[in-house]
């Protein structure tokens, strides 16, 4: 039972309490069956098992620790899940929920293509036979990235080619109804020459064929990405903080 003022059954339900914001219409899969929620402010759903968070909220986070703690004395939530919702300090956290971790990060995200950048033309869509270059260069380039080739939630892959070598490559991890760019990575010796705007431009002009909304992730510390990504129209942010529960 979810502890909260009103429970939102349906992913239309839940949207609509949202104002379909664009992060949860990226959260929220067109086929997926929501079960959501609205409390002092603060609107959240759970997601399904196998899914990349057991939940999230947008608005006050308070009410949403709450409800996310409830849940998590009650078994709903298992430990080693993670929940998703808006910036919160990590003595607020402390107070309220159980957690092993936590990370801030922003949900970027833009409404128009960018404007054209220089080699914005090289970038292609890649197939499966490119995968053990895709694997290649993110070992060396990002080895950190939590997309690799064969990722359930890998949509597509993209890439700018040097000859036969693949020197730059993104990850379209688009669900619901917004685009999502991923895992945007530069070969080490050929950073510095505008590959990453050609790619994050060619990429999302890609996307924008099939979206109205395209989004990416960043973490707050990356203030070169952000730069960038701000100058390419990605100016709407919605700061979250993920909650690895304990």
């Amino acid at each position: 039972m979810i502890a909260a003022d009103q429970v939102l059954t349906g992913r239309e339900a839940v949207l609509a309490a949202t104002d379909h914001h664009p992060y949860a219409r990226h959260a929220l899969r067109r086929d997926q069956v929501a079960r959501g929620w609205r409390r002092d402010g603060a609107v959240g759903w759970l997601l399904p098992p196998g899914e990349w968070s057991a939940g999230a909220a947008l608005g006050t986070p308070g009410p949403a620790l709450e409800v996310f703690a409830a849940l998590r004395a009650d078994g709903t939530l298992p430990a080693g899940r993670s929940v998703n919702l808006s910036r919160v300090a990590p003595a607020e956290v402390a107070a309220r929920l159980p957690a092993a971790g936590l990370s801030d990060w922003d949900f970027l995200w833009t409404t128009a293509p960018p404007p054209a950048q220089p080699a914005q033309e090289r970038v292609v869509r890649l197939s499966g036979a490119d995968h053990p270059a895709l694997a290649a260069l993110i070992e060396e380039a990002f080895p950190d990235s939590t997309s690799r080739p064969g990722d359930r939630g890998v949509v597509d892959w993209y890439g700018i080619r040097d000859g036969d070598r693949l020197i730059a490559c993104g990850a379209d991890r688009s669900r619901g109804d917004v685009g999502f760019l991923a895992g945007l990575t530069v070969a080490p010796g050929r950073r510095g020459r505008g590959l990453g705007a050609a790619l994050t431009a060619g990429m999302t002009r890609a996307l924008f064929a099939r979206y109205d909304h395209v989004a990416l992730g960043v973490y707050p510390v990356n203030v070169g990405a952000i730069r960038l990504y701000r100058r390419l129209g990605f100016t709407n942010v919605a700061h979250r903080t993920s909650i690895r529960l304990a």
